[in-house]
């Protein structure tokens, strides 16, 4: 009950690469990439990015800035 051989990984490699295909596989990083930047970038806040980076959720979203009256 020693670790497994080069033997045992080759055909667990083999297993995956027949499960999810190559394709999936190789789209396997550039999705975590993505993934953590988008973590980081929420990590920052609002505050921390320019003025014109804000994104639109929906083209109908209107974002407008309540201001009081002052009484008279």
């Amino acid at each position: 009950m020693g670790s497994f051989s080069i033997w045992h990984w080759l055909v667990v490699l083999a297993i995956v690469v027949v499960v999810f295909g190559t394709k999936k596989i190789a789209n396997i990083g550039p999705d975590l990439g993505k993934a953590v930047k988008g973590f980081k970038d929420g990590l920052k806040g609002e505050e921390d990015k320019p003025a014109g980076s804000q994104q639109v959720a929906d083209k109908s979203t209107i974002d407008v800035e309540a201001k009081e009256k002052s009484k008279l």
